[in-house]
Parts: C-alpha cells; structure tokens; sequence
C-alpha cells in the first residue's frame, strides 16, 4: 500500500491542502460548496485498500486559502494529479464538486478514467428561482454580519432541503455540513482575485464527454438539482442515474451505505 501523505501544495502562491493513500486506481474526489474534504472521511477510508484515493479542499473551503491572482478549481484539480504521477483517474464531484469535475473532463479529457457526480452542478444555479430566493437570505444575512445564520440557511436549504423540517434529517449530518460551510465563511475572499473559466462552459460541451458517467441524485433535493441530472443523464452518451431515495443534496451523508455501494459497483464496472 502507498504510504498516506497529507499535505499543502503550492499552486502560484496558493497552499492546496490534499491527502492521498493507498494503491491501485485512482479516485479523487472534489467536495461539495458547503462541504470541504471531510465530506469524504468514509469514503477515503473505505476505499484506500484496493484504490489509490485523493481528497483535497478547494481554495476558499476548509484549509486552502484563496490569494491574489488568476485561477482555475479545474487547473488545482490537474496540479494535484501531476504531483502524485496520477495519469488518469476516476473524479467523484458532490455539487460544486461535480462541476469542476466536469470542467476538468473538458479540458483534459486524456486523464478522466470515469466521473461520478452527485447532485449536480453546471454552474447555472442563477436561473433558478428557488436558488436565487436562497441567495438573497443568504446574502442578508451576510451583510448584517451573522455568519452563523448564513450558515443555517445554507444547511435548511441544502441539506433539508425543500419538504422537510430540520428535525427530519439526523443531527450529526445538519453538524458536519454547518461545520465546513461555517468554516468556509470564515476564509477570506482578498482583492486581485480572478476565476479563469472555461469558454464555452462545459455545459455547452456536454457531448465532448465520452467517459462512463455515473449520475447520483437524492430525490428530497430541489427541482433544478432533478433537472440538471436528468439534463446530464440524456446529453452525455455514456451516462446513467441514480435516485438515492429518502435524501436531499448530500445523498453520500444521508445514506452512506446505500451510496458506497453504487460507488464500488460503478468503479468495479472497468
């Protein structure tokens, strides 16, 4: 087995936390905007025996600072890869996660063994009614300093999500998440700042994508999450979905069982 490393990468003056373990092939998962690297304690255990895995926090989430200067989350993604000789990989996004994932998968389509991608993002959540209502009490939020009610909407919102009350939804899940969204409030955002994109995004290069595509959804999550996954689902050749029952935007939380489960079998499936 390969010796675990936890460290900070040094990405143009930006420290990238990450942590690799084990041996075989490749998984590097890319967490969720409310969430950070800890999301993926179970499956970095998990997995490690028979998978080289990777885990890192993005820039802005958890220990990696952001700095000043141009970016990309997809361009961190392959610096991380290049340092650990990783040629090709599996990449298992969660929500904002799954966006890079993709955005990687455009731009380097030679290094993408397959994606997973959970509850997911195409970085068009403005045209969401819903979402857009969510950002404005966050936002107020914000602005009156309570960073802790920012949080709470970001947990009521996400992680409830839009048909139940928060006592419906185990307590130790609603913590962990408020924890790392809380966390991620707390890193600064300084000036001189600049996200490099793809363009055109990969949302208009959807059929680009010729890897296996596993799609996982819980079905408590918002409608524009639902869209955006059948949207993938019937856009990328290879591509097929799955409804985790019973669970909103953080489906690997809720229900860990019955989701490592459709991650070994979509891994086994080589």
């Amino acid at each position: 087995m390969t010796q675990a490393v936890a460290t900070f990468l040094t990405v143009a003056g930006a420290a990238i936390w990450m942590e690799a373990a084990g041996s075989g092939p490749a998984v590097v998962f890319l967490h969720a905007g409310i969430a950070d690297s800890r999301m993926w304690d179970a499956e970095f255990e998990g997995l490690k025996k028979d998978h080289r895995v990777v885990r890192l926090d993005l820039r802005g989430w958890g220990k990696s600072q952001l700095v000043p200067g141009t970016f990309s989350y997809y361009g961190d993604v392959l610096s991380v890869l290049d340092t650990l000789k990783i040629e090709k990989a599996t990449l298992v996004g969660c929500s904002f996660g799954s966006n890079v994932a993709l955005d990687f998968a455009v731009a380097h389509p030679e290094r993408v063994e397959r994606l997973v991608l959970i509850s997911p993002s195409i970085g068009d959540g403005d045209r969401s009614p819903e979402i857009r209502e969510f950002g404005k009490r966050e936002e107020a939020a914000l602005e009156r300093g309570d960073l802790d009610g920012a949080t709470e909407e970001n947990v009521r919102f996400w992680v409830d999500g839009p048909s139940r009350r928060p006592d419906e939804v185990r307590a130790e899940v609603r913590q962990l998440v408020f924890d790392m969204q809380r966390q991620a409030f707390d890193n600064p955002i300084p000036e001189g700042l600049t996200l490099h994109r793809l363009n055109p995004p990969s949302r208009e290069r959807l059929k680009e994508i010729r890897v296996p595509i596993l799609i996982v959804a819980g079905d408590l999550d918002i409608q524009h999450v639902l869209q955006v996954a059948r949207r993938l689902k019937e856009e990328i050749p290879e591509s097929r979905l799955e409804i985790v029952e019973g669970t909103a935007h953080v489906p690997t939380l809720e229900k860990p069982a019955e989701w490592l489960t459709l991650l070994r079998k979509e891994l086994g499936a080589r």
